[in-house]
């Protein structure tokens, strides 16, 4: 009996340019019953094959036709189903390393322009400034109107090191943007981690790649040792996260968890329907967790994320995520080719499906931009009682005597401290905002 070999996926939509992310494998039979053939819909597929193949302007190679005749079928079902010829396949399969070459883009097919999903950290796409939701209409001096996601995306693939400028449409600009970058070999460290504040960590996964859980596990270690073995609460950021690796998303959820479920699949088949649950183990041994979303937060992030709001294990905060709630699974072919065929759609602990819905977070925080103060503002502090001339003294002398023993900040702390916020507030608002969130929530849990 034939057999297909599956690769399930749980990208966010189309193509990364420069890599596509895979995810667990398994082996099912085909079925041994197929339904009859529309036999006289294939004698009109084959009458319109001979009418092009006689009478169009050019010769057009059988291979080419029939091709062609795949991706269409494949592209009229969903956006992320599509044909992946021998090159677009092997270079899927060497993504899940998490080092490939390309752009760091994550994006798709919208209305005859590419839509950028998101891009991924320290690439350059992310360097030059490029956003989730922006359109790219031009490729160096082309027109992408026309062209098949395939066929853009193969347009911005080059050598490492050459120049490309993709012109690109944002919301709210008053014209296009032309942005210069060079392609680059691009290795993601999926996940970084850094203290915010004596206590507060914060910890950043770009992608899900096959290091993801482990990688994760590392950076964890480290963050406790910044903070001395004192890590209060953290914060989790997936933004602009394009998703990847499924079994990576299972792992970062299961570091949080102790049990339950964390996702499900649900498919026709009902070997493509499965369930996820947690192992008992917390990184965080229970303490306070925030988690970041925005737009560009999707698919394996939007697991992430929907699992641990649904499980009330993590505070999401942010903007709604993208809504990527399909399952893709690679079928390779006998010509080394393949097709991703959409095939499940998954399902968060609570039943929920994202598909086209995402993920509200629980406190949706709105783009704002905070000036930068003037070196000449001064950091005065309020007048209180003990200021007063003549003031009563507290009567608690023990009270007295510890209050004496604890070092007054002096004013250089106080305009450190001030500036260090302000600059959190001025770089990176959401995450300002996730970290007060973060510290009352350590409070309460007091």
């Amino acid at each position: 009996m034939l057999r297909t070999l599956r690769i399930p996926l749980a990208i966010a939509a189309g193509v990364v340019v420069g890599a596509s992310l895979t995810l667990t494998y398994g082996v099912r039979a085909e079925k041994e019953k197929a339904e009859t053939l529309p036999l006289k819909d294939l004698q009109t597929f084959v009458e319109i094959l001979n009418r092009v193949k006689s009478d169009y302007v050019e010769e057009v190679s059988d291979q080419t036709l029939l091709e062609n005749s795949v991706r269409g079928m494949l592209s009229g079902l969903d956006p992320h189903s599509t044909f992946l010829d021998k090159a677009e396949l092997k270079e899927m399969n060497a993504a899940t390393s998490g080092k490939f070459g390309g752009l760091g883009i994550e994006v798709q097919m919208q209305n005859g322009f590419v839509r950028v999903v998101a891009p991924i950290d320290d690439t350059p796409a992310a360097r030059a400034g490029i956003q989730p939701g922006d359109l790219i209409i031009k490729i160096d001096e082309a027109s992408v109107k026309g062209l098949s996601l395939s066929e853009a995306v193969q347009k911005m693939r080059g050598e490492p090191g050459t120049k490309i400028t993709l012109t690109v449409f944002r919301e709210g600009a008053d014209k296009p943007m032309a942005m210069e970058m060079k392609r680059d070999i691009i290795n993601v460290s999926s996940v970084r981690t850094r203290l915010l504040e004596p206590g507060y960590g914060y910890l950043r996964i770009s992608t899900f790649t096959a290091t993801t859980g482990k990688s994760l596990n590392e950076e964890f270690k480290k963050l406790g040792k910044l903070a001395g073995g004192e890590l209060k609460g953290l914060v989790l950021d997936l933004r602009n996260n394009p998703g990847g690796v499924l079994n990576a998303a299972v792992e970062v959820t299961d570091a949080f968890l102790d049990d339950g479920v964390i996702v499900s699949m649900r498919g026709r088949d009902k070997d493509s329907n499965r369930e996820f649950s947690a192992k008992r183990g917390d990184l965080l041994d229970g303490k306070p967790l925030v988690v970041l979303i925005n737009g560009g937060s999707a698919s394996a992030s939007e697991i992430v994320a929907g699992a641990l709001q649904d499980h009330k294990r993590g505070l999401l905060m942010g903007a709604k995520s993208f809504g990527k709630g399909s399952v893709q699974t690679i079928l390779p072919l006998a010509d080394e080719s393949a097709i991703k065929l959409t095939t499940a759609r998954y399902f968060t602990p609570s039943g929920r499906s994202i598909q086209a819905e995402g993920v509200e977070p629980d406190i949706s925080i709105r783009p704002v931009k905070i000036a930068k103060a003037s070196e000449d503002d001064t950091v005065f502090d309020p007048i209180a009682e003990a200021d007063l001339k003549g003031r009563l003294d507290n009567g608690d002398k023990e009270g007295e005597k510890t209050k004496e023993k604890a070092p007054k900040p002096t004013e250089a702390d106080k305009k450190k401290t001030v500036a260090d916020e302000q600059k959190l507030a001025e770089t990176d608002y959401a995450l300002y905002e996730s970290l007060n969130m973060l510290k009352g929530m350590v409070i309460l849990r007091k």
